[in-house]
């Protein structure tokens, strides 16, 4: 059985760096973050993909052990999401080439009986009368995580909304903060979006790390937490990293659950700190590239290395 659920896209990328360029490359939401999640705990996918959609993808994230139940397989409509996107120096912002929805238009976001069961599920950001319809299936979950994005927040605002108030744990950059509640301040953007229901709210701040606020609940106390960015040499290409980022922290959250341990105030900031760890690794290639290397010793190497940065 699955411990985590990821539930966002599939898709096949072409992204144009200052260090480089590739085309069809494995991408989506769901593959970073279910990548990341596999890390630690036993992941299920839940997405959709075209006829085109090759094998060589289908086997990166199945060799990473990523359960494949609640991968629609859109035989009739051919085509897998895609999306081009291109970078120039600063890397904390994409600029969208070109989108196909394809198969994704087709999403029925169904899970699949086992999944419906699972104590930890990520919802990537997707539509979110999508988001709504997962959450509604979930019959005892302990820990719901959601992401947004800048498209949903312009056209669909209110169900935005709407379902950060069904969640425990919302996770979103400071441009959507901002845009969401209509504030330049990420205190009072983070203040706003505890008020709707979540126990915690991270805003992702791209290279410069995370800001975590929590409110008085039974598992936290009202807190403020900074996470710092690791400095990075070699960035390469920054797609994903935040879907990678909430991948890595619900992961290790599950895993802590699995162990027995309490999800207190000290486990959250744990998760993000590793969450930061593998999103900066996944920074240093294209792709899922750098992540598919990656070690357990270098992971912990680097989760000690953030550590030290906050020591004084």
């Amino acid at each position: 059985m699955v411990n985590v659920v990821v539930v966002g896209t599939i898709g096949l990328d072409d992204v144009e760096t200052p260090f480089g360029k590739v085309q069809d490359v494995l991408g989506g939401s769901a593959s970073y973050a279910s990548y990341a999640s596999s890390f630690f705990a036993k992941t299920g996918l839940v997405s959709i993909i075209g006829k085109d959609f090759p094998q060589t993808h289908k086997d990166i994230l199945e060799k990473k052990g990523i359960d494949f139940q609640g991968v629609v397989f859109d035989e009739k409509n051919g085509k897998t999401f895609r999306w081009e996107g291109a970078y120039e120096y600063d890397m904390n912002e994409a600029k969208t080439k070109k989108t196909e929805l394809n198969a994704l238009q087709h999403f029925k976001a169904e899970l699949p009986p086992s999944y419906k069961k699972a104590k930890f599920v990520f919802v990537g950001n997707n539509d979110p009368d999508l988001q709504l319809k997962v959450i509604e299936q979930l019959e005892n979950p302990q820990l719901i995580v959601m992401d947004t994005m800048n498209l949903w927040i312009t056209i669909k605002k209110q169900k935005v909304l709407e379902a950060i108030s069904k969640v425990d744990m919302l996770v979103f950059n400071e441009g959507e903060a901002r845009q969401l509640f209509e504030t330049v301040n990420l205190l009072q953007a983070a203040n706003k979006a505890l008020a709707l229901g979540p126990k915690a709210v991270i805003i992702k701040k791209g290279e410069h790390g995370a800001l975590l606020f929590t409110k008085d609940s039974k598992d936290f106390k009202s807190s403020h937490f900074n996470a710092p960015g690791y400095p990075l040499e070699v960035i390469k290409d920054p797609t994903g990293c935040g879907d990678t980022f909430g991948g890595g922290l619900i992961g290790y959250l599950a895993q802590q659950a699995n162990e027995g341990k309490r999800m207190d105030e000290a486990a959250l900031r744990k998760a993000i700190v590793y969450g930061s760890v593998l999103a900066s690794f996944n920074a240093e290639d294209f792709s899922l590239k750098r992540m598919q290397k990656l070690s357990w010793e270098e992971i912990e190497q680097r989760f000690n290395e953030f550590k030290a940065m906050r020591e004084f």
